[in-house]
C-alpha cells in the first residue's frame, strides 16, 4: 500500500513526491572552469588549434555500439550504489535499468555540433519497478558542456538531460523517467573525460642540449561550428636540463 501511495503522490504533485523517495538526480559539480569561446583579440602565443569533425565523432560512437555493445545503467541507486527503496520493491523481473540504443523512436543516438552548441540525442529503452513493472522507451534530448581543470590537465564534458520523450507512456511519467535518466547519467557517465593529461601534455626532447622542452596547458577554449568542434589549447613552455633522450 505504501508504494501505491507514493505513486499517487507522484502523480498529484507532478512526480515531485515520487522523486523524493526514489532519489532526485544529483547535479554534478563541474570540475575546473567552464570552457569559454576563443578570445576576440586573437589567440595568445603558444596556442594550438585541434579540430574534431562530425565524421570522427560518428565513427567513435559507431565503434562503441558495434564493438562494446549497448551501454546500460542501473536506476534507483544512490552514490554508494545501494538501493534507496526496500528490496521488495525491485522484485518481479524488472531490470531497473536504462539501455542506450544506437537508434530508436525515430532518433539516432549521437553528438550534434551545430548552432554553437553540442547536443546529444539519445534513444533508449528500460524498465522500473514502481507498483508494478513500468516498461518504457523513447529518446532524450541532452546537451554537453565543457570544462577545463588546469591542475588535472584534463578537459571534461558534462551531459545534461533537458527533456525526455516517451512512447506509449502517460506524459505524467515524463518527470519520473527524466529523473531516472539524469540520475543514471550523473552516477555512471558524468564527468566525461574528453582529453586527459597524457593527451594534453607536450614533451619535446632536445638531444643537443641534453634536455627537454615541456609544455603545460594554461587555458582551453572551444568553438562549435556546424559539423566540427575546435579546441584552442594555450601552453606555457619550460626547459628542463638532463632529461634529453
Amino acid at each position: 500500500m505504501r508504494y501505491v501511495v507514493i505513486l499517487l503522490l507522484g502523480i498529484l504533485l507532478g512526480g515531485g513526491a515520487a522523486i523524493f523517495f526514489l532519489g532526485a538526480p544529483r547535479a554534478q559539480l563541474m570540475q575546473g572552469q567552464a570552457v569559454q569561446p576563443p578570445a576576440q583579440g586573437g589567440n595568445p602565443p603558444g596556442t594550438v588549434v585541434i579540430a574534431l569533425e562530425q565524421s570522427f565523432i560518428d565513427a567513435v560512437l559507431a565503434a562503441t555500439f558495434s564493438g562494446l555493445g549497448t551501454p546500460t545503467f542501473q536506476l534507483g541507486q544512490n552514490r554508494n550504489g545501494s538501493e534507496r527503496l526496500e528490496e521488495a520493491l525491485f522484485q518481479g523481473g524488472c531490470t531497473n535499468s536504462i539501455t542506450l540504443l544506437p537508434e530508436g523512436s525515430g532518433v539516432k543516438t549521437g553528438v550534434q555540433l551545430r548552432n554553437g552548441n553540442v547536443n546529444a540525442p539519445m534513444a533508449f529503452t528500460g524498465s522500473y519497478n514502481l507498483a508494478g513493472c513500468m516498461q518504457f522507451k523513447g529518446w532524450a534530448q541532452s546537451s554537453i558542456k565543457l570544462s577545463f581543470d588546469q591542475e588535472k590537465q584534463t578537459v571534461f564534458g558534462y551531459v545534461t538531460v533537458e527533456g525526455v520523450n516517451l512512447e506509449g507512456v502517460n506524459p505524467i511519467a515524463n518527470t519520473l523517467v527524466t529523473s531516472f535518466v539524469q540520475g543514471a547519467i550523473n552516477q555512471r557517465v558524468n564527468p566525461l573525460v574528453l582529453v586527459s593529461e597524457p593527451q594534453l601534455s607536450l614533451m619535446i626532447p632536445v638531444k643537443a642540449s641534453n634536455g627537454t622542452v615541456k609544455a603545460r596547458a594554461t587555458d582551453v577554449r572551444a568553438e562549435v561550428l556546424d559539423g566540427s568542434l575546435k579546441l584552442y589549447l594555450t601552453y606555457e613552455f619550460m626547459g628542463v636540463k638532463g632529461e634529453g633522450t
